[in-house]
């Protein structure tokens, strides 16, 4: 028995403390993602980067498609199937505007740009305004979820800013369904240019069962979610997220 145990603790692809933390922090993120509809990268990426790097962020990459993909299952109902077209359209142009950026400006520039583009978008709407729902402005959100997933691993608050006064059931199951084509489409694109390693697929096998974890939690919590206190919510990741990027931009 303590040979078998000694044996699963030399094969962990981090320390042992570093991966208890990291399923604590895991189970913590999808309960919130799972409630809330965003909060898994803001959550897990900053705080798993700074334990130990091949903790983040592709792992959560990985991990985070199926969760996604209960979660439209679960509210499919209430998927808004309209604006989740138009979204889709914007991330492919995000993509393209994500590719210029990576390229024309440092990592600190982009997260300056995203950080206060969100952190102001967060005092707009905390202020009382709303955004209209409209082909437009759901094709700009999703360029900009796309531009911030491919530069930040952060897509969520723009989607989430542009559903802030919807039902919750809407925002978790269209945002969803949006993550599910970004997620599967970066896997894609990591997978084949040899971006991910076995590392990380080690790591998100280990992180897996904390996820569930956290699905579960958050799954009984999300009708307890709605109204000024899932507004709070929404605009406290988005903010949080806003200000992480100005933090790592700044240190």
């Amino acid at each position: 028995m303590v040979a078998a145990s000694h044996a699963i603790l030399t094969d962990l692809p981090v320390s042992a403390p570093d991966l208890a933390i990291a399923l604590a922090v895991t189970a913590f993120a999808a309960s919130v993602q799972t409630t809330a509809g965003i909060g898994f990268a803001i959550v897990s990426v900053p705080l798993l980067s700074l334990v130990d790097e091949r903790l983040a962020p592709v792992p959560q990459i990985l991990i985070v498609l199926p969760m996604v993909l209960w979660m439209a299952w679960r509210e499919r109902h209430a998927i808004d199937m309209s604006g989740v077209g138009w979204i889709l359209i914007g991330r492919i142009v995000g993509a393209a505007i994500g590719l210029i950026l990576i390229k024309a400006l440092t990592d600190a520039a982009i997260d300056v740009l995203i950080g206060v583009a969100v952190l102001a978008g967060v005092v707009i709407i905390g202020t009382g305004a709303t955004i209209r729902r409209t082909p437009l402005t759901q094709g700009m959100a999703g360029t900009a979820a796309s531009v911030t997933s491919m530069v930040a691993s952060m897509g969520g608050p723009p989607l989430a800013l542009l559903y802030y006064d919807a039902k919750g059931e809407t925002i978790r199951s269209s945002l969803a369904t949006v993550f599910i084509f970004g997620v599967s489409l970066t896997i894609a694109l990591r997978a084949a240019s040899g971006e991910i390693s076995r590392t990380d697929i080690e790591v998100a096998v280990w992180l897996l069962p904390a996820l569930l974890v956290g699905m579960a939690v958050g799954s009984r919590l999300s009708g307890t979610m709605e109204g000024a206190r899932l507004r709070l919510t929404i605009l406290g990741l988005s903010a949080a997220a806003a200000v992480g990027l100005l933090a790592r931009a700044i240190f």
